[in-house]
């Protein structure tokens, strides 16, 4: 293998890791995953009234479809990807057009998602925000713990891979 498409390779692997939306990527996450606010538990300390509980259904309903579109989309351009790098020699301008093409579906997808993750906070008045700040899981990967110091509303989270929301309360996760 020649020294460019070792770098080829290289340049793939690199941005597979730290993309939007892979383990240990960057994603956006308003409070305990799932949802959160179909937890008897944490609604009430969070003080949701019944009405937001419903208007925060409204809206992850009218988002929820869009979102399993975007992530289609991301595993279609990924799948496309997958026997392009595989080729030996792989084309290098296929391999980079169809990178854009899989970076510009992962944006759409983290869009649509901050987009709901905004209607779903903007149910929450301040006092109930800080609440829902100190139910976020800590996070481990970026030495930034909680809440912390930054602008307020949704935030970037170290974490887990982007998916679609599911119906449900979250699942409890396994204590390190």
């Amino acid at each position: 293998m020649d020294v460019a498409n070792k770098s080829l390779w290289m340049l793939v692997v690199l941005l597979s890791s730290v993309w939007p939306g892979r383990p240990g990527g960057m994603h956006l996450q308003l409070g305990p995953p799932g949802r959160w606010w179909n937890n008897p538990d944490i609604a009430k300390r969070v003080g949701l009234s019944p009405d937001q509980v419903k208007k925060m259904d409204d809206v992850f309903t009218a988002n929820r479809l869009k979102l399993i579109d975007r992530m289609a989309a991301v595993q279609k351009e990924e799948t496309i990807m997958e026997p392009l790098v595989a080729a030996d020699p792989p084309d290098e301008n296929k391999v980079l057009s169809q990178i854009d093409k899989v970076a510009q579906a992962r944006a759409e997808l983290e869009k649509a998602n901050a987009r709901m993750l905004l209607e779903l906070r903007g149910q929450l008045n301040h006092e109930q925000w800080l609440k829902l700040q100190s139910e976020r899981p800590p996070m481990h990967h970026g030495g930034r713990s909680g809440p912390g110091p930054g602008p307020p509303g949704p935030g970037p989270s170290m974490g887990g891979e982007s998916r679609p929301p599911q119906d449900g309360p979250p699942e409890p996760k396994p204590q390190d």
